[in-house]
């Protein structure tokens, strides 16, 4: 359903490399982490089609991890009428939404008691 390769855009990239100099968490986790975030805050993709800019192009498993089953059967859920291509874009569009809310922590330890 999600393309082998993918990619986000360019703040959402930057802002998760700067959270990785904050807190030692890589981009591709704190993804994960984001993009669960957005879900649980009832955030919903609206179709608005975004410029997925980003040059940290990585393959789906990197991406996603162990929870790559779990994403991309929670995008159907939410999303059953969208085509292959517009699932990326959904997906790219909560990891955006989640992203604002972690981006600020300084530290690990701030970062962790606030998940």
């Amino acid at each position: 359903m999600l393309p082998n390769r993918m990619n986000l855009t360019r703040t959402t990239e930057e802002q998760l490399k700067k959270l990785k100099g904050y807190t030692g968490i890589t981009p591709n986790v704190s993804a994960r982490i984001a993009f669960f975030r957005s879900i649980e805050s009832d955030f919903r993709y609206q179709g608005q089609e975004a410029k997925l800019d980003g040059s940290l192009v990585l393959d789906k498993y990197t991406w996603l991890g162990e929870t790559s089953d779990l994403t991309e059967l929670v995008l159907k859920m939410y999303y059953p009428e969208l085509g292959a291509k517009s699932y990326q874009q959904a997906w790219a569009a909560h990891v955006e939404d989640g992203i604002a809310a972690l981006r600020n922590h300084k530290s690990l330890s701030q970062f962790s008691s606030f998940i």
